[in-house]
């Protein structure tokens, strides 16, 4: 059964993921990457080609649990690196390139969910085109899945929210990684309250993003 429309709440991611603001730098490809070594440490540039925000949102109704789930490009970046480690960063997430992945085959379809979503009832791009999570503080886990828990601000449609992920984090070779693990967030928190009529099912405040980004090096 073709899943009916809906929509949901990221950036994001999401969260990112991902702080809603008006960068409107160039945005930035793994072509243009560079480091940078000061006494606080060195800079490293956000690959745009290799990193994304993955949402996954959900519609539920009297008998099942639908869900649509997507992408959203980044279009900055830069992480601190020192000793080693990871110390800082801040991601920028281009909120017009949010997409569905469940309905790329289905065009008609794609249209409507993607347009809905970046209109004013969701996230509102044309007013808050990014969205960001900056990394305030990174703390290595000794236990679990994950080695790092990353604090941070998570900003969507102008509206900030502390928020902390687990997440693997690598700094090897010239190359950060960092992935997070899923994470649910609160639509609504962000200013995002859309419902359908009730007889059309009910849009869940929680929506899963989960961050995967690397920074490099420049050779």
């Amino acid at each position: 059964m073709r899943k009916k429309l809906f929509s949901l709440a990221i950036p994001a991611l999401f969260t990112a993921v991902v702080v809603v603001s008006c960068n409107k730098d160039k945005p930035l490809t793994s072509e243009s990457n560079e480091v940078a070594t000061t006494k606080d440490g060195s800079q490293f540039t956000l690959d745009t080609l290799n990193s994304k925000v993955e949402w996954k949102g959900y519609k539920v109704f009297k008998s099942e649990n639908t869900s649509h789930f997507g992408t959203i490009k980044f279009e900055s970046g830069d992480v601190t690196v020192k000793d080693g480690k990871l110390e800082s960063g801040k991601f920028v997430a281009d909120m017009n390139s949010l997409t569905s992945v469940d309905l790329k085959d289905d065009a008609e379809q794609l249209e409507k969910l993607n347009g809905h979503l970046k209109s004013g009832d969701f996230f509102e791009v044309e007013k808050f085109p990014t969205a960001s999570y900056e990394i305030t503080k990174v703390t290595p886990a000794a236990e679990g899945d994950y080695n790092t828990l990353l604090d941070g601000n998570l900003t969507i449609k102008g509206i900030t929210k502390p928020t902390q992920f687990k997440a693997n984090v690598s700094v090897k070779d010239g190359v950060v990684s960092v992935a997070t693990e899923p994470k649910d967030i609160k639509r609504e928190e962000f200013g995002v309250k859309f419902q359908a009529p009730a007889e059309n099912g009910v849009i869940k405040d929680e929506v899963t993003l989960q961050i995967n980004v690397k920074a490099l090096e420049k050779k």
